[in-house]
């Protein structure tokens, strides 16, 4: 078992001092190896939870655990990629992929075998000597994941990585991350609000309702591919999953 949400509940106090419930008794389990999307209205809570998981917030009810172990603050075993890459535009990207295993004390050979590796996992071969500003929005995301992977954590946390990215370069870096994903057997957690994308890369979909968040539904998306999103996309299904989401979130707008 990779990550598990036990009656989670958390409640902020905002700057008028009112309480605010972001989650509301959330429970769910991804386990390992497994690609689990969630997805919601906005303001529902997917990114307190994603900011739980990584150990930056805690919950004021119940418990998150990785790999068994309580999480009560920032932890090894959780990598946390944003939707901007927010690579560090005076280094190489190599140097890029470094950072988070310089910051960690590792030996600089090791450091620089495992950020070549991850590049060419991430098909980033022959541009570990360029800079940020030299490579596309797709390609910088690329790096993004490679520097997420060279930590080598137990748990990958996706926070709309590519929903600032075109139609196209879109489809083609979901396809390059779930293969990149599927071949390391990372355990991911993604969220996201296209209801298209959670089943084009998940195992598993939970569907959060208004704030407080809490889940409606849960569905298993039972179809090949997993790895291959493009493959994927082209089958029928797909848009019949899509369709029993939006159900989902519908409902719950007019129930709110």
């Amino acid at each position: 078992m990779a990550l598990e949400f036990r009656s989670v509940t958390k409640t902020f106090t905002t700057n008028s001092g009112d309480l605010l419930t972001a989650v509301k008794d959330v429970n769910f389990v991804v386990n390992e190896g497994e690609f689990v999307s969630v997805v919601g209205p906005s303001g529902c809570g997917k990114s307190t939870i994603l900011s739980m998981t990584a150990g930056l917030y805690q919950p004021t009810q119940g418990e998150v655990l990785v790999s068994k172990e309580r999480v009560t603050g920032p932890n090894s075993h959780v990598g946390f990629m944003l939707q901007k890459d927010l690579l560090l535009p005076w280094r190489s990207i190599v140097a890029n992929i470094e950072f988070g295993l310089e910051a960690r004390g590792v030996a600089k050979a090791e450091r620089r075998e495992r950020a070549l590796r991850e590049l060419r996992h991430c098909h980033l071969n022959g541009f570990e000597n360029q800079f940020p500003y030299q490579l596309s929005g797709g390609m910088r995301q690329r790096a993004a994941l490679a520097r997420t992977l060279a930590i080598d954590p137990e748990i990958i946390l996706l926070d709309e990585p590519f929903s600032a990215l075109d139609a196209q370069t879109k489809l083609l870096l979901q396809n390059s991350f779930a293969k990149t994903i599927s071949e390391t057997g990372k355990t991911t957690l993604l969220i996201t609000h296209d209801l298209a994308e959670s089943v084009l890369m998940s195992d598993r979909i939970i569907v959060l309702s208004e704030r407080p968040g809490t889940i409606v539904a849960e569905i298993k998306v039972d179809l090949p591919h997993r790895d291959q999103p493009i493959k994927r996309r082209m089958m029928p299904e797909v848009s019949e999953y899509a369709a029993q989401l939006f159900k989902h979130l519908k409902l719950e707008e007019k129930a709110a």
